[in-house]
């Protein structure tokens, strides 16, 4: 009799042989694909109780998702800034710390970014120009997140209200620095305009990938790919990681063992800060090549939501920051050519988020059987 004949004639070794198939496509990977199709449906149902067109605003959202080039190359570019966030959260969240104040780092990034483009950086030579506002703006979110961490180290603040708190901060600031005109606004001309900062020079904005095919999606996606890879090996591979982790699950115990553990804290929160910094300074380099006051627009709750859903993954950061930012570009032109509400991928992203955290209840019972 064949192996197989032995299997199926006995129950248990069938029931056995049935579960090891369905391990194939882990529960892990099934749950969020079956979640965001789910969520996507619910959105559907939105748009047809608003009585616009679901046709029309399918193929709207698939155009401005992926119809061109172009649209391909922006929605990438989207998703790096909040890749970046999200990783910074991961790494926060390997010692056990929440950062959410991915929207002022993004906001501290930019600002300081845009200020060494337009004083100085634009005339240094051999890709300095660029280079020196990506190392500035990832500085400045930096110190912004590191602030947390000293606060955390020193005093036991919690680093989710000082890290929001510290947001709330961080907006004003860019808003007050392309009100003044002895900061980053640009002068008023005969045309009046907003409060925005002038356009970059040419020499610090990032070189394209593609400039031949009309895309925009620029070297910010070898950067953020090597600080995937990166995280990914600190994280997983390193004595560093290890430590961070240990002084995550029992501070004191790591404090009695000989660690450093107030470093430790300073340091993941800098490193993340760091992070959300170069983000906001590749928006500004890359993308939307001046400052205004609300330029972040929400990429640092959206790269928490990223970091959030990718449970400590690096991978999970780049699939979940890819599905938002589709989903961004998508809902753009939605709302531009079906001429229904962006409002209502908002609600999907919603409901993917509100979906994929219970169905982890799930996924956590499956294991631990």
């Amino acid at each position: 009799m064949s192996r197989l004949a032995m299997v199926m004639k006995n129950p248990k070794l069938a029931r056995v042989a049935q579960g090891a198939r369905l391990e194939l496509v882990p529960l892990q990977v099934v749950v969020p694909v079956v979640s965001t199709i789910i969520a996507l449906g619910i959105g559907l149902l939105i748009i047809a109780a608003t009585g616009a067109s679901v046709v029309e605003a399918i193929e709207a959202f698939w155009d401005g998702m992926a119809g061109s080039d172009f649209n391909i190359g922006a929605s990438i570019n989207r998703a790096i800034s909040l890749a970046l966030v999200g990783l910074g959260f991961i790494f926060a969240s390997r010692a056990n710390l929440t950062n959410v104040g991915g929207e002022g780092q993004i906001a501290m990034g930019g600002m300081f970014a845009t200020a060494a483009a337009l004083h100085g950086a634009g005339g240094l030579p051999l890709g300095l120009a660029f280079i020196v506002p990506l190392a500035v703006g990832t500085l400045a979110g930096a110190l912004w997140g590191g602030l947390a961490g000293v606060l955390k180290a020193a005093r036991g603040t919690n680093e989710v209200i000082s890290t929001l708190l510290l947001s709330f901060i961080a907006l004003p600031l860019v808003y007050w620095s392309v009100e003044s005109f002895h900061l980053l606004r640009k002068p008023i001309s005969d045309v009046s305009s907003l409060p925005e900062s002038a356009e970059i020079p040419d020499s610090t904005k990032l070189p394209l990938l593609f400039p031949d095919n009309g895309s925009p999606l620029h070297i910010g996606l070898l950067i953020a790919a090597i600080a995937v890879v990166v995280v990914w090996l600190v994280l997983r591979h390193s004595s560093l990681g290890l430590r961070l982790r240990a002084v995550g699950l029992n501070a004191m115990a790591s404090r009695r063992a000989g660690m450093r553990t107030s470093f430790y804290v300073i340091l993941a929160m800098t490193v993340s800060g760091g992070l959300g910094g170069l983000g906001g300074a590749i928006m500004i380099l890359g993308q939307q090549f001046y400052l205004t006051s609300d330029f972040s627009s929400g990429y640092g709750f959206d790269g928490l939501v990223v970091g959030l859903l990718s449970r400590g993954s690096a991978v999970g950061v780049v699939i979940g920051a890819l599905l938002f930012g589709f989903l961004r570009s998508g809902s753009i032109n939605m709302e531009i050519s079906a001429h229904v509400p962006s409002a209502v991928v908002l609600i999907c992203q919603g409901l993917i988020v509100i979906v994929i955290a219970g169905s982890a209840i799930l996924t956590n019972r499956k294991v631990t059987r």
